[in-house]
């Protein structure tokens, strides 16, 4: 069993920055890719960018490419994920997730474990 805590959402302006985490609990999160999703108001949840294990491998949504950044500290058992230049289309809840495989995924039903979210909001 793998518990997931996300923080540091809030309000931030346009053009501005978050660092959003995500604490694992247990001592098996290097098993796991790790994934950030996001899902806005009225629309399907979605991945923004993915991790694998060890972290040498990333992916990211084309909408996020070059704005936002994923990184884990397996030492720490938490997952990041940096987000620049912050758009208003970027408002959402954010959630982290973990799924028992070496290689980073963008596929919901590849991921076990969920964290409860967390919201950014982004005003224009």
């Amino acid at each position: 069993q793998v518990q997931l805590v996300e923080s540091g959402g809030g309000l931030v302006q346009a053009g501005g920055s978050l660092r959003l985490s995500c604490a694992a609990s247990g001592r098996t999160f290097s098993s796991y890719a790790m994934g950030w999703f996001r899902q806005a108001p009225g629309k399907e949840r979605e991945i923004a960018a993915s991790i694998s294990w060890g972290g040498g491998s990333t992916y990211y949504a084309d909408s996020v490419k070059g704005r936002f950044t994923i990184s884990r500290d397996n030492a720490q058992n938490t997952v990041y994920l940096q987000m620049n230049s912050l758009k208003s289309e970027d408002t959402a809840v954010y959630y982290c997730a973990a799924a028992r495989r070496d290689r980073p995924t963008t596929l919901q039903s590849d991921y076990n474990y969920w964290g409860q979210g967390t919201q950014v909001t982004v005003s224009s």
